[in-house]
This record gives C-alpha cells, structure tokens and sequence, in this order.
C-alpha cells in the first residue's frame, strides 16, 4: 500500500490529494480563492488563512471520495510546513497534524518549493509515458513568491545555485499587469496581451548579474513604470500589447538564459521548469527549441499551487525515512537548500 493523502494551504488555494506510488494521481482537488483576492490585487493574507478554514474538510473529503480510498487504504500523510503565509500554512499542517494521530498515519512535512520540483514526477500528460528524470537535474522554479535555480542530484539532495535578489517572476507579472490594468492573476494576463504585441517595439532592460545564477526584475518593473508614466505625460495611449510583449520577453531571456547556463556547468542530464510562471507558454517553448538535452515540465493544472505535487514529494520523503513529529510547526520563509 503506497497511497499519500497530501494537503497543501501555502497560500490562497486549499488543496487535497491522494497519490500513489508517488507517480499516479488517484484525486487532485483545489479550492481556489482567486476570484475572492482580485479585489485586492493580490492576496490578502487574513482572509485566505479564514478561507482554509471553512474549506479544508470539504476538500480533504471530496479528495478521498474521488479517490475511492478510505482511511485504511491510506499509507501516510503529508503537508505543506512552507515556505508560504502562516496563517494560512497553519491551517493545513494543524488539520494534518490532527488527522494523522486520529488515524494512526505516519506524517511528512514537505517544503512546497520542493512539491513544485516533484510535480515533474506525476505521470500524467505531457509525462504519462516517460520515466522519472534522471539526475543530476537542473530546475527552474518560478511562481509568484519563488524564483530559484536548483541542482538536484538524488531524492531529496537539493542544491541552491541562485535565487532572486527582489521580486520574484511571477510578482514582477502581477505588478506589471497592474500597471497596464490587466488584471489579476497577471501571469495569464500578460501573456494573453502579449500574443498581439511586438517584442521589439519597445527596449527593456534585463538584469543579467554576471558571474551568478541570481536574478533580478525590481529594475525591469520599475523601466515598465517610468514607461507608462512617459507615455502618460505626453498624452499618448500606452501601447499595452508591445509593452506586455516586450516585458515576457525580458524576464523570458534572463530565466532561459542563466538556467542552460547551469545545465552546461553541472552536467545535468534534465533541465526541469516548476511552478506557476512554468506555465508561461512563451517560457516553455523558449527553453524547448533552446535547450541541447530533454526539457520536462508539469501540465498547466499541476504548475499552480496543488496537492498532487507534495503527495509526490511526500511519497519519495516517506521512503526515504522522513517523518515529522507531532510538534512539527509551519516556517514561512522556509528554505529548499
């Protein structure tokens, strides 16, 4: 018996899943609380920890109902403990807690950078027919809190070679989209504008911190602002398509860029892209027609925030011999490596 029930509440989505064997996704249920958050912008930490709260039952429910498993069926559980918000990791990791010394389960506490990374693991398409990644890999892991650059050389052996020295790619989206009243999520936004905008119609900088695998978009969003603010003060209508164009192109560069850059250096046999700007369709093709060795990365479903993803984590941990104690408490700015 090789079934995870998994919870994930790192942020604004409450999540529940059961995988098995650290591959198959028996059930993968996600409560969002995006459309509840677009009033603000952003996400709105009390309310989302609230949100959790009303929601992690039912969706604990309907993910063991889908699965058609019960308690018995059940070989451990795990849960986000961070990075994220702590209201709203609290949430997961006390339901988690309970349940599992309800149950009599082993618990596994999972970095959520760490359930990106495994999401790559889960055989569903694009990866259903294809074997588990070999390593060394190298992964990119961009989402709107996380923009990292990970060795990875076995099961839990994690290597930070870079990480952003300010906003993440996926905030740097979020901002810019507001500044050119997208809306909100801006990841989608943006790269929706994009597909009728000119890249080259509008110069942006890129941060490319030489000598290092960091990374930086404070200077690329603020080039975007002042933009705006010139086109404003002329009295000219900002060109909404070629900036949104020219921005994605931009941060696609740079992410591209310094990850086959780490490839090369560390020998990687995969180059693997997680998180929620692995979505990003422009980034994907980018580091496919670029890259000299196989590229893998999550459908769109599993890129966002999940908990098929730390059921797969979770699983490899549990066999490796992770468990986690009944004092195990949420970190928020918890680390990978």
């Amino acid at each position: 018996m090789q079934r995870i029930l998994a919870i994930e509440t790192s942020c604004d989505e409450t999540a529940a899943a059961v995988i098995d064997e650290g591959r198959h996704v028996l059930s993968n249920v996600v409560a969002s609380q995006e459309t509840i958050h677009a009033a603000y912008g952003g996400v709105f930490p009390e309310v989302a920890s609230r949100q959790h709260i009303l929601t992690i039952i039912p969706v604990v429910e309907e993910a063991l109902t889908k699965a058609n498993v019960g308690w018995r069926d059940l070989a451990a559980l795990a849960v986000t403990y961070g990075p994220g918000l702590a209201g709203s990791l609290l949430v997961g990791v006390n339901t988690a807690k309970a349940l599992a010394l309800a149950r009599h389960l082993p618990l596994v506490g999972v970095n959520h950078l760490e359930g990106h990374i495994y999401a790559n693991w889960l055989r569903v398409p694009p990866n259903e027919a294809k074997e588990d990644p070999r390593f060394p890999v190298v992964c990119l892991i961009v989402s709107g809190g996380h923009t990292d650059l990970i060795l990875m050389t076995g099961h839990g052996e994690f290597r930070s070679l870079g990480s952003t020295l300010d906003d993440a790619a996926g905030e740097a989206f979020d901002k810019v989209a507001r500044m050119l009243d997208l809306g909100y999520p801006g990841g989608p936004a943006i790269q929706k504008a994009a597909q009728s905008g000119d890249p080259k119609a509008v110069s942006l900088p890129r941060a490319w911190l030489p000598g290092t695998y960091g990374f930086s978009f404070s200077g690329l969003k603020t080039s975007v602002l002042r933009l705006t603010r010139e086109y404003a003060a002329r009295g000219e209508k900002v060109p909404v398509a070629d900036v949104a164009a020219a921005f994605q192109t931009a941060v696609v560069d740079v992410l591209v860029t310094k990850t086959l850059q780490a490839a090369d250096e560390y020998d990687a046999t995969e180059v693997l892209l997680a998180g929620g700007v692995a979505a990003n369709t422009a980034l994907r093709a980018a580091i496919t027609e670029q890259s000299d060795r196989p590229v893998r990365y999550p459908p769109i479903w599993l890129c966002t925030d999940n908990a098929a993803m730390i059921g797969a984590a979770g699983y490899f941990a549990w066999q490796g011999g992770r468990r986690s104690g009944w004092g195990l408490d949420v970190v928020p700015s918890l680390a990978l490596a």
